[in-house]
């Protein structure tokens, strides 16, 4: 077996063999995202959720030069714990592979494994987008340029409000990334279930997000992903929310922290500064994004 060989774990080769939906995770958010040693208990009920709505989870990794579609449970005690876990975006993939080493996926990595594996939804947590300041560091996630040449299905809870939110719906506009959001005609901001910008496209079920992934197929608009925008059910309290969002750009300024830098400063703020409340927030994120993008791949596969 080579180090670029998908290895599927034999629950998704079932699945993919006999046609039935999947769903593809990311595994950043169990090995960065969050602490352990919830992050392993999150990871287990976040893929239960996937199967108690009919679908079967891949949560995708590389580990030691192995590509992995799903994982197996000591794979998953693996990422949730092992120290040597580096964070790959699809740049990173072949490097990572073909030198055995391990890492876990990012929006854009997984995406991309995911549509080479034959899997077309995909759930997460938040996309990556424009950061702030954009128009002097170029600093944009490779999330967006990577959904722009995918043919995948992405359910999220928009763009962390930390971002640069207008000039990533411009991205996503630009490079032709479909939107609609579920049950609203507000892009959520992550945290928020409205970060200010308005939806052109609401859908309201699975179904109908089905149906227009056939007319994308039919329309051969389907080189370019779908996201799916599901607002988060209980926002943080926006006062609150609005007070750490300035006390941590505030914070970064002041030391001069610049660039890529930005986002883990604020993110770590926030989690900090909420006492933990962020940290909840974006847990009930992914279960929901989860069950919703299940959803949607056993309407896609009837």
């Amino acid at each position: 077996m080579n180090s670029y060989e998908f290895v599927p774990s034999p629950e998704v080769a079932a699945a993919l063999k006999a046609g039935k939906p999947v769903v593809a995770l990311e595994s950043t958010i169990i090995s960065h995202g969050l602490p352990r040693p919830s992050n392993l208990d999150v990871a287990r009920e976040v893929e239960q959720i996937v199967r108690d709505h009919g679908a079967t989870p891949a949560t995708i990794a590389i580990l030691d030069g192995k590509v992995c579609i799903g994982l197996t449970d000591d794979q998953l005690v693996a990422i949730a714990n092992r120290d040597d876990i580096a964070k790959a975006s699809s740049r990173d993939l072949a490097i990572i592979a073909a030198t055995g080493k391990s890492a876990a996926t990012t929006v854009a990595a997984t995406a991309h494994l995911a549509v080479l594996a034959g899997i077309h939804v995909f759930a997460t947590g938040g996309l990556g987008g424009v950061h702030r300041g954009a128009n002097e560091s170029f600093d944009e996630s490779a999330d967006l340029t990577a959904l722009s040449d995918l043919d995948i299905t992405v359910v999220c809870a928009g763009v962390k409000s930390i971002l640069d939110v207008g000039a990533t719906l411009e991205r996503l506009e630009t490079l032709a990334i479909g939107l609609v959001g579920y049950k609203t005609t507000h892009f959520p901001g992550f945290y928020l279930t409205d970060s200010g910008y308005t939806l052109e496209h609401q859908v309201n079920t699975a179904d109908e997000i089905a149906a227009i992934i056939h007319a994308r197929n039919s329309l051969k608009t389907d080189i370019h992903a779908l996201i799916v925008a599901n607002p988060v059910l209980k926002e943080m309290d926006r006062v609150r929310h609005d007070a750490i969002l300035k006390s941590g750009l505030e914070g970064a300024a002041k030391n001069g922290i610049v660039g890529k830098a930005v986002t883990p400063f604020l993110l770590e703020h926030f989690h900090t500064a909420s006492e933990g409340e962020s940290l909840k927030v974006n847990i009930e994120i992914i279960k929901s994004n989860s069950a919703l993008a299940a959803d949607i791949a056993v309407a896609v596969a009837k």
